[in-house]
């Protein structure tokens, strides 16, 4: 398992809630040795990955069960967006019509419901995959300070279910994103919906949070599991 840090500093400067996603974006491409034709995004959102893609393809699919976001999608002959949740089963059957030869998913299967459910589903489409998904290390110190639970699974249950699955790289990359303050920081976690809405915390609770921040950034770690 490979660690590596890259840092992004004051993230509300450039006005976007994602620079983490962006970034997770571009390693996931970066990683792709072959220049993929058919194409299959698991929880595209708005359509950052297909935005993000520089070579020539013929068909990309972007799954996601928010329409607010499909709508948002980019749409055209090469390109369509359809509604499905990769929890519910029944959307690999229709998966299974397609033919794609890779497939991405970045920053969505933290939130499956089963992890290895969502993988077994993956892994008998039996295409290449390049997958991210953020571990219980994103936020840490904020957890730990607030004493709360990860909200996320750990990078060592992520990496045995993928081995179980996927003949794959395993790689954990930790990011840090600095802010210039404390309240940037939780206007930032609010905005970026990083933090899957959770609200645990009461006011009083939250003050005390931003008052005993130790630090000046917000910790991320996100597992990615490629083959090409």
């Amino acid at each position: 398992m490979k660690i590596s840090t890259e840092f992004s500093n004051h993230a509300l400067e450039y006005n976007s809630y994602n620079v983490i996603q962006n970034s997770v974006i571009k390693k996931l491409l970066n990683d792709v040795v072959s220049e993929p034709q058919q194409i299959l995004d698991l929880g595209c959102g708005s359509g950052a990955v297909v935005q993000a893609i520089e070579w020539k393809y013929r068909h990309f699919t972007g799954v996601d069960f928010a329409p607010g976001m499909l709508e948002l999608h980019p749409k055209s002959k090469k390109v369509e967006a359809i509604y499905g949740d990769f929890n519910d089963a029944t959307l690999f059957d229709t998966l299974q019509t397609y033919d794609f030869d890779h497939i991405f998913s970045a920053s969505a299967l933290q939130w499956a419901e089963s992890l290895e459910g969502v993988f077994k589903s993956i892994a008998l489409l039996n295409t290449p995959v390049s997958l991210a998904i953020f571990t219980a290390g994103t936020f840490k110190t904020l957890n730990e300070t607030a004493g709360l639970k990860p909200l996320l699974r750990n990078k060592e249950e992520i990496q045995r279910l993928s081995e179980l699955y996927f003949d794959a790289k395993y790689e954990v990359v930790s990011y840090k994103l600095e802010f210039e303050s404390v309240r940037e920081m939780f206007r930032y976690i609010k905005g970026s919906g990083v933090s899957g809405s959770r609200n645990l915390l009461s006011f009083k609770d939250m003050k005390r949070l931003m008052k005993e921040y130790p630090l000046n950034y917000l910790e991320f770690e996100v597992a990615f599991i490629y083959n090409d």
